[in-house]
């Protein structure tokens, strides 16, 4: 599929066509966890219905990274567009956010554009960012609150 990417880029420069929009990379730093027990698992999606379970989407980016003193996490291949990013530092690496009383998330979270918690996860809204064609680099901090 690459290929087929460069050889259309190189059709449309020869052309006097637009290129295509080039699919880059979008690179976190996350910050303030508060131990390197576990991993931190990491999605991102295009689709706001869904976010912050973006599992549900198969079209999502995702990975899981040892936590440590220093978490980065890369995805390559995105495409332009509107996207937002849900981290979980799965500290038991059960695969799930285990809940204190059914509610309270007893491991850590985060949400791109730090957006914060209230009663529940994030609104799209406060969490979404726009990706174009060049890197992009983005912090996010990780929250407890237990």
């Amino acid at each position: 599929m690459r290929a087929v990417s460069k050889a259309l880029i190189a059709v449309g420069l020869s052309s006097g066509l637009a290129a295509p929009a080039i699919a880059n990379t979008v690179t976190i730093t996350v910050t303030d966890l508060r131990s390197q027990e576990g991993v931190v698992r990491a999605c991102m999606t295009q689709v706001e219905k869904i976010f912050p379970r973006c599992i549900r989407d198969p079209q999502s980016h995702r990975t899981v990274v040892q936590a440590g003193e220093n978490v980065t996490i890369r995805f390559d291949g995105v495409e332009p567009g509107k996207y937002a990013i849900a981290l979980l530092h799965d500290e038991n690496e059960n695969g799930k956010a285990d809940r204190a009383l059914g509610m309270m998330p007893k491991e850590g979270y985060g949400f791109s554009r730090d957006a914060k918690v209230r009663m529940g996860p994030p609104k799209w809204d406060d969490s979404v960012f726009e990706h174009g064609t060049a890197p992009q680099n983005l912090t996010i901090r990780m929250r407890y609150f237990l």
